[in-house]
């Protein structure tokens, strides 16, 4: 069998014919496979809907109960048939019940990736690569520039200002499914017991989180808080929030982002940031290209993000690559819109 006639672009994005769904539909279908909460990602409205329990969950706390008319569950590692194709899940490393989709028919296997990364993170399980005929990829940070530095020295980093500055809170904007909980998760391994203070739009998510095992330790509500609570506190908030009236009841506070796009200076100096923190949940140039390398694919295949540069190395590498071009994945890292990190 050849690839495109197991996994083919559509309008609503990729799509099996012979199992009669999509993975990651960019608008409303009948049979949707989800790999992973965000929003661009995983939308409601399907007819079904099969993902991890996490993820599952993830769009019932975002969306309400009935996002989906039916839902399946499916674990890690277990094989679901849908109309004769194999399809399984593997963990991804992006965030809570991030999975890539594997398909698989007539001894031909597609692995779709979704978003990924293949560093440490306290909050969900690390990629598992999967050998396969075809690897579906993103890019999005897919230029040589991006670097990520190590996650636990950008955490030594926020704590070492705290340090520093004890009369000042600490502001940090980080997305509210999976950097928020991460940027936590990193604190408390690196020590830090003390209370840390979440906007309201993040308790919903983060209790989730806790009731999945992830642990995130003493969390209290940013609106409940005295200012001298505050005093010498990390607060968490969502990007899009960090220009409203509650942040008067900071003290002082040094203005943080955490994000991939942290690591271009100009982002950060238009943000009037003081602690930029270069924290993504993406796999930077050299995770893309190692995992291509380690996998060794018979065909990549490119969904969003620095398409072209991807496909350069792949084709200086011998592997046959195309661009999808799917329009409707946003980048939650915060650079469509800056409206999240």
């Amino acid at each position: 069998m050849r690839p495109q006639d197991l996994v083919e672009v559509r309008s609503g994005g990729l799509y099996c014919p012979l199992g009669d769904f999509f993975v990651d539909p960019t608008r409303a279908v009948a049979r949707a496979v989800i790999t992973h909460g965000h929003s661009d990602h995983a939308r409601a409205g399907h007819g079904a809907a099969l993902a991890t329990k996490e993820t599952l969950g993830i769009m019932a706390a975002r969306y309400g109960p009935g996002f989906a008319k039916s839902c399946q569950a499916l674990p890690y590692h277990e094989v679901a048939d849908l109309g004769g194709v194999s399809v399984r899940l593997v963990p991804a490393g992006h965030v809570l019940g991030s999975a890539q989709v594997v398909i698989e028919a007539d001894g031909t296997r597609i692995v779709v990736s979704g978003d990924y990364k293949r560093i440490h993170d306290p909050t969900c399980p690390p990629f598992e690569p999967v050998e396969c005929d075809v690897f579906i990829t993103e890019a999005t940070f897919g230029l040589p520039v991006f670097r990520h530095p190590p996650f636990a020295g950008e955490i030594a980093k926020l704590l070492k200002s705290r340090a520093l500055f004890p009369e000042r809170s600490h502001l940090v904007g980080a997305y509210s499914l999976g950097k928020a909980q991460r940027v936590i998760g990193g604190l408390r391994a690196a020590g830090y017991d003390a209370p840390i203070y979440i906007h309201g739009a993040l308790e919903k998510l983060c209790a989730l989180y806790e009731e999945f095992g992830v642990a995130l330790g003493d969390l209290r509500s940013v609106i409940d808080a005295s200012k001298d609570e505050l005093t010498g506190a990390i607060v968490i908030a969502p990007p899009m929030t960090l220009g409203d009236r509650w942040i008067r009841r900071l003290a002082d506070p040094v203005a943080s982002f955490a994000s991939g796009w942290m690591g271009v200076r100009a982002r950060a100096r238009q943000r009037g940031l003081e602690l930029p923190l270069v924290i993504s949940d993406h796999a930077d140039w050299d995770e893309l290209t190692g995992t291509l390398a380690q996998l060794s694919p018979g065909e990549v295949w490119i969904t969003h993000g620095r398409e072209e540069a991807l496909k350069r190395w792949c084709d200086l590498n011998g592997i046959h690559a195309r661009p999808l071009s799917i329009v409707g994945y946003d980048d939650e890292e915060g650079e469509g819109g800056e409206v999240a990190a």
